[in-house]
């Protein structure tokens, strides 16, 4: 058999599942629903080819159909997020310790990880007093806004860096939001030198970030742990307080991961 033969046939043994990918990766926050026309048109195929993909998707359980309105994610997907949680362990260690910096401090407990040139929010523990902050655990956090995100951006290597801040969509959430390159790189440098980063109204008004990176038993940066509290609560005078109860947590979970790595 031809090199080319054989690429062509790898090509058509895994047309279905790269155009089923493709579809589910069409999901966004603003994008919660397809229409199999939307599908034929992002995808180039015709409505019907569509529909076949997603009806496969809807046996499987990745899909749910609406009748009348298009097709949603469905249960199977929550519940492979859920194991690919679990796999890293990372959660189920972390959570002791963000249960205790939530207690101490009274704010939202983040706990971020960068995955490739994304940072995700792994989990989240929620202070009972606050009103609900926008970090849901398994969301993509924009990489160029919000202290738990910049803390982990700011320990790749700088070449890295600022590639994968001229490849993302650098949208300005608000008036505080840095979106030139130049700027982003030279803040990036004072969270290394600092080591933390603090954040004030980059992503949400009136909302600060303050976040620590976590190091594993290499001494990589692992993950990061941080609050987000409003203003209101968290004023000027109380953030060298929380900047040392987060390091604090951080230097606790990174014995903890010591301790599960040996």
């Amino acid at each position: 058999m031809s090199g080319q033969t054989a690429k062509r046939g790898y090509r058509e043994r895994n047309t279905t599942a790269d155009r089923t990918l493709e579809i589910l990766k069409l999901f966004t926050d603003e994008r919660l629903l397809l229409t199999a026309s939307e599908v034929a048109s992002e995808l180039g195929v015709a409505r019907s080819t569509a529909y076949r993909y997603l009806q496969s998707l809807v046996s499987a359980g990745f899909l749910e159909d609406q009748p009348g309105r298009g097709f949603v994610l469905g249960l199977r997907v929550l519940e492979i997020a859920r194991f690919a949680r679990r796999g890293t362990g990372l959660p189920e260690i972390a959570l002791p310790v963000m249960r205790r910096l939530r207690d101490e401090l009274g704010e939202t407990v983040l706990l971020t990880r960068r995955i490739g040139e994304q940072v995700i929010c792994v989990e989240r523990e929620e202070a009972v007093a606050t009103v609900r902050i926008s970090y849901a655990s398994g969301t993509a956090l924009p990489l160029h806004a919000g202290a738990s995100a910049l803390v982990l951006i700011a320990w790749m290597a700088p070449d890295e860096a600022r590639a994968v801040l001229a490849a993302s969509p650098l949208e300005r959430f608000t008036a505080n939001t840095l979106i030139d390159i130049d700027q982003l790189m030279e803040r990036l440098a004072e969270i290394r030198t600092r080591g933390y980063a603090v954040s004030h109204s980059e992503l949400d008004r009136d909302v600060i970030g303050v976040a620590v990176p976590v190091r594993d038993a290499s001494r990589k940066v692992a993950c990061a742990i941080g609050i987000a509290a409003f203003e209101r609560r968290l004023p000027e005078s109380s953030i060298g307080r929380a900047i040392d109860t987060v390091r604090r947590s951080a230097q606790a979970l990174e014995a903890d991961l010591a301790l599960h790595a040996v």
